[in-house]
């Protein structure tokens, strides 16, 4: 199944996808990033298709200066990655990865970073089986403070 590089005639099925690999995320947050990525020549959203041309997933990438348990800049970071679920199990992940890693070569990067939640199983499984090491975990922390007392 092809990957390439999203265009402006797929934003209804990318938008729809990135809502279903980010539900809680505001739908103009999304139609504002997605702006953001498309007019940015340090990021990429990459499509794959069926043998239809039906949109199956989406990876997005970005250029980072610096992450966590990476010794190299600039290093892509691989923000997001979903297949729909008719789609998996086919190899589409990699696919999209190994296009992601095309383009990261392309930048400059000697790495291709990515992250999951801690308690997503299925995001490291997923990770680990397209080839990522863990690099570190960690446990972020905030507190409100009190303004003005």
């Amino acid at each position: 199944m092809p990957v390439r590089p999203v265009k402006q005639a797929d934003q209804k099925a990318w938008l729809a996808m990135r809502r279903a690999l980010w539900p809680q995320c505001d739908p103009m947050r999304h139609q504002s990033e997605m702006g953001e990525i498309q007019n940015s020549s340090r990021q990429m959203a990459l499509l794959c298709s069926d043998e239809a041309g039906a949109p199956a997933g989406f990876a997005e990438l970005s250029l980072r200066e610096y992450v966590e348990g990476c010794v190299s800049s600039p290093v892509a970071y691989l923000e997001g990655l979903y297949v729909k679920e008719g789609f998996r199990q086919q190899g589409l992940a990699r696919q999209l990865v190994q296009v992601a890693e095309d383009w990261a070569r392309g930048q400059g990067c000697a790495e291709l970073a990515s992250d999951t939640d801690a308690d997503n199983l299925l995001g490291q499984e997923v990770h680990e089986k397209l080839g990522f090491d863990e690099a570190q975990r960690s446990v972020i922390y905030r507190k409100d403070i009190l303004i003005g007392t």
